[in-house]
Order: C-alpha cells, then structure tokens, then sequence
C-alpha cells in the first residue's frame, strides 16, 4: 500500500525512511502537528512529538530523553555501543566534561576571526564561475569551502579533504527507503578516518585544533587530571569532521533553492546586505539542516494523554516544531525580514550546536559572497538531486543557471 493511501486511510503514517516523504515532510508534519501530536510508528516502534511547546522541552530534559544511546533513530534501535569521545551522544557528568575542551575553541568571536579565511574559500570556489552560465550550489560551494574551513581548523592537509569527505558522505546516505543497519564496526570505522593524522600529529604539533585536543586537559568525574585517550580523541575529530562537512552544506543547498524560489526576497537582499543574517536564521528555520533528533527515554513520560513507556525511543521532529503555526505565525511562508526569537535547528539546551556559530558564519559569508557574484539564478531541475540520508535532510546535486 502507497505511503500516500494509508495517509488518507488510516490517519497521518510518518517513517522517516521513506523517501516519498522526505521530498516534502512538512504536509504530513502538520497533520501530526494538528492530528496526532503523539505518534506512534509500529513499523519501527518508535514514538514522534512534533509540536514547538513540546520538542523545545523535551531537548532540554536529557534526564528523561537521554543521548547517550545516540541521536538517530537505528543507533539506538541497535543496541551499538557508543565510542568515547562522542559528545552528542553523551549525557552528564562527562557530557560537560568533554564539550568544554571544545566550548572556547567554538565561540563567537574565534568563529568570527576566520570570516576574511572562508570568504577566501568562498572566492576560490566561485570566481572561475562568474561567466560560466551556471554552478552548482552543493559540487562548486557546498561541499567545498565548509570542507576547506573545517579542515583548516583541525589541520588535515588540502588533499586528503575530499577523499575524507566522500568517506563521511558514504557513510551517511540511504541505499534504500528502509531503516539502514548501523553496527559498531561501522561507528568505530568512521572515526578510525583520522587515526593516521592523529598520530603525525602528535609528533609533529602546530596549531590547529587536533593539536590542542591532543593536549588538552580535565578533570575527570572521579576527581582524576588526565587527557584524551586515542579512542577519545577519533571520536572528537570524527564528530567535528563529519558536522563541519554535512550541515553547512544543506544550509548552502537550502540558500540556493529558496532564494530561486523567492525571486523578490533574494531582491531585496541583494539591494541591502543588512537582511542576510536574519535570511539564514529563517532558512534554518524554514528548511533545518538536521530535522529529527533520537531520544532514548529513560522513565516513563506522558504527552497528550498517552503514557510513553520508559526504554522507548522517541524522535523529536525539531524540523516540524519550525512550522508550528502554534509558534509561528503563516509558519510555512519564507520570509527573510521574520523577526523571531528562536529555532530549533541547531538544538536546544545542554546539545545546542556547538558548531552554530561557525556555520552562521558560513552560511552568511557564502550567501553575500553568491549576491555579489550572482544576483540571480534559477534551479536546473533536470541536474537537481535530493540527499538521502536519516541524519541530514538536503541536496547533494543542486545546478543553478546564472545570468
């Protein structure tokens, strides 16, 4: 039976495998919203909140919606063990412990210190194309200068960037509209990308971030001083790799195709350069990077009359809090001037981004750096190709034709 069939038969059916619905979630997210603001899959057993009032709660309570089993959906369905060194999938004490070895290095202000560094990158990308008739968002900018700028700051040579990133890509994407296997061999596999420079480095330090991992030093929940073991620190560099690489590069693709769609809005921020970061809030607003969140639920929690069961995994659909009408007023209308005090794209509480900061950067830099180029452009739908993946929600192939 058609996804859409059982829709209209037996009420909204979300899976978010699914990639008929992944093409456009946000009609079904409103009739969770509206219809069943409690779901329940029991395909793959899980439950879903949808509702503003109800995601930004629940990413706050880590007690009662715990990471530490991981954040998607066939992480914690598999029962694998998490590698140290994975900060989002951790819960405190040592959750705490090990973001701050990052929080100083992710603040505003060193973010901010790299804008001349990625407006370089984005030149680089894209002055070759000024009269080419067209770029790609995703092969000429996306996946290229967040590529560049993460791997700056971790200090992986230029050229290897790319093989690593085609590894994380690979590791991401969705063969098939079914819930993929996700295995320990394959968690540990990803983050032994790195074990090769972490051990270069740690004879050859310089500055960059992997050195002061390296170096750095805590204190332990039971009281001890000690540093990151290896396995520690492949699970930062791999997390930071995997995070710099993927999500920027959907806000990129995200920039393109609503801005070709909105003809009037990219006017006006051509004509005033002041409306482009609150553009890219309302974009992650609108189109969130990163739309589902995993829960493991550790007791037994109620929402709309319905007790969840403790062990139950739940997904928090931040994508469909964004449009809550409840939250929003015309929710599903893109509008660069919206002046709002909040998304839920890079999180909420203690598992807010860390990375949010250098992505705004990003996604402002490279937007201003596309109008000044590019003022108009429009999708060439034949070459565009939707990313298929449970963790990121995007385009891997976004050609536009410029003018």
């Amino acid at each position: 039976m058609s996804t859409t069939r059982r829709t209209q038969e037996d009420g909204p059916y979300y899976d978010p495998y699914d990639f008929e619905i992944d093409a456009d979630p946000y009609p079904l997210w409103k009739r969770l919203r509206d219809e069943r603001p409690l779901y329940h899959n029991e395909k793959y057993d899980f439950y879903a909140i949808s509702r503003f009032a109800d995601v930004q709660p629940a990413l706050v309570d880590w007690k009662t919606y715990s990471s530490a089993r991981g954040t998607v959906l066939e992480l914690i369905k598999s029962g694998t063990e998490i590698p140290p060194g994975s900060i989002i999938f951790e819960d405190p004490p040592r959750h705490d412990l090990h973001r701050g070895l990052l929080a100083g290095v992710f603040t505003p202000r060193r973010m901010n210190a790299l804008e001349p560094k990625v407006r370089e990158f984005c030149a680089r990308c894209l002055d070759p194309l000024v009269d080419a008739g067209g770029f790609d968002f995703i092969a000429d900018l996306g996946a290229e200068m967040p590529m560049r700028t993460i791997g700056m700051l971790l200090g992986i040579p230029e050229e290897d960037q790319v093989g690593i990133r085609e590894r994380i890509d690979d590791g991401l994407r969705l063969d098939e509209g079914s819930m993929p296997d996700f295995s320990e061999v394959r968690l540990r596999g990803q983050s032994n990308l790195f074990a090769d420079y972490i051990d270069w480095r740690a004879q050859h330090p310089s500055d960059d971030l992997m050195t002061e991992l390296l170096r750095a030093e805590y204190e332990d929940v039971d009281g001890t001083r000690r540093r990151l073991t290896r396995e520690e620190l492949l699970g930062y560099i791999n997390l930071l790799a995997a995070a710099g690489n993927e999500t920027t590069t959907r806000l990129i693709g995200w920039l393109g195709k609503l801005l070709a769609e909105h003809p009037d809005q990219r006017r006006a921020l051509v004509e005033d350069r002041r409306l482009v970061p609150g553009a890219i809030e309302e974009a992650l607003r609108f189109e969130a990077p990163s739309p589902v969140q995993a829960r493991y639920v550790t007791r037994d929690v109620e929402h709309h009359g319905t007790t969840v069961p403790a062990e139950s995994t739940i997904l928090l659909l931040n994508g469909a809090a964004n449009r809550d009408e409840r939250k929003f007023a015309e929710a599903d209308r893109f509008d660069v001037r919206r002046e709002f005090d909040q998304h839920l794209s890079f999180g909420y509480g203690i598992h807010f981004c860390l990375g949010a900061a250098l992505a705004r950067l990003e996604g402002r830099v490279a937007l201003d750096e596309v109008l000044q180029r590019f003022p108009e452009w429009e999708i060439d739908w034949d070459g565009a190709v939707q990313a298929r993946t449970s963790t990121v929600r995007g385009w891997e192939k976004l050609p536009v034709r410029t003018r």
